[in-house]
């Protein structure tokens, strides 16, 4: 587990000064999220503003993904964690399970052009226990500096005779059986089975590409615009058939600074918030208020950022939207189906 305690000073960003959130009781939060770049746009658009609106401060936490290191902490009785970026899918579970503390999503604050928060989020963007923050994708892509004339469509994910090499996938049945679908799911699985890398953090697919160590791999689209945008590597993104979720903050119950973690909730899910995150990393706003506010990347101001999202029109032609009642019912099933399948 990766821990680092962010004790963050210094001036808020522009849009994320607002007297709205002040006067709060200085104190600290623990948030816990996905590491790597995400956790940096995280840390640069809500974080560091939150933290000089209010004095109070953020320890950043890594897992990868789930719930299980939630329930165990609630089971216990020792929350140590306050806050946590889930998938919409765990979302569900968590608060099914009685794991999250439940949210009236007219407690949030309106947009910046006075749309009221149930009306500004996009659709789907509320369950009981969670707020989203982002829309993202799972994709795949190859390293365009090692395979010219690359591959085009998920069907060429699977063709490793056309396009030899091996694959990266995530190592969960999640995404990667919506990608495998046209192709008959497991069974199309069973044909790179022998020739797949598999990975867990968001960050290994990228490492695996830029390592040379697969041919091509699925991985989260953020994670792969930051490689090219902040490292200069050749990777590209094939958007056929990505997979569309969102992320979601939720609070623990029992959490020790729950009151606290509520007001950087209702901060971080303001319009310039969701906004400033986007220029860090690709991934679209859960504000509709948000897009006019989305600009160019932070570092790089010939990078429009809007085409880069995953919710651009020229992405979404064949995009599959993540069923999340389904994995949220069936998660357990099928992850023993897929560990056994791993094992055979």
């Amino acid at each position: 587990m990766k821990k680092t305690t962010l004790l963050l000073t210094g001036t808020a960003l522009a849009l994320g000064a607002t007297s709205a959130f002040a006067g709060s009781h200085t104190g600290s939060i623990t948030a816990v999220s996905w590491g790597g770049a995400y956790t940096v746009s995280q840390i640069e658009a809500y974080h560091k503003p939150w933290t000089a609106a209010t004095g109070n401060t953020v320890v950043s936490e890594d897992y990868s993904g789930g719930i299980a290191e939630v329930k165990a902490q609630v089971e216990a009785g020792n929350v140590t964690w306050d806050i946590i970026d889930v998938e919409k899918s765990d979302a569900v579970r968590g608060c099914d399970e009685g794991l999250f503390m439940e949210i009236d999503p007219t407690s949030l604050p309106a947009g910046s052009d006075g749309t009221a928060a149930v009306d500004d989020f996009i659709p789907g963007s509320f369950t009981d226990c969670a707020v989203a923050n982002i829309v993202w994708s799972t994709i795949f892509a190859y390293d365009s500096s090692v395979t010219t004339n690359g591959p085009k469509t998920i069907a060429d994910f699977f063709n490793v005779d056309a396009f030899p090499g091996k694959r990266g996938l995530r190592k969960s049945p999640k995404a990667n059986l919506e990608m495998a679908l046209a192709a008959r799911a497991f069974a199309k699985l069973d044909t790179i089975k022998d020739m797949v890398v598999w990975w867990e953090a968001g960050a290994q697919p990228p490492q695996l590409l830029a390592d040379g160590e697969v041919a091509m791999t699925t991985a989260y689209n953020g994670r792969i615009f930051n490689a090219v945008a902040g490292e200069g590597k050749s990777f590209e993104i094939v958007w056929d058939a990505q997979v569309l979720d969102v992320d979601m903050w939720a609070i623990i119950k029992g959490a020790p600074n729950a009151e606290l973690a509520m007001d950087f909730l209702k901060f971080s899910t303001a319009t310039e918030q969701l906004a400033a995150q986007a220029s860090y990393i690709a991934y679209g706003p859960a504000r509709k208020s948000s897009a006019p506010y989305v600009t160019t990347y932070h570092s790089n101001a010939d990078l429009e950022m809007g085409p880069q999202m995953p919710t651009a029109a020229a992405n979404l032609a064949t995009a599959i939207p993540n069923d999340f009642e389904f994995w949220a019912d069936n998660a357990d099933e099928l992850n023993e189906r897929f560990n056994a399948w791993l094992i055979n």
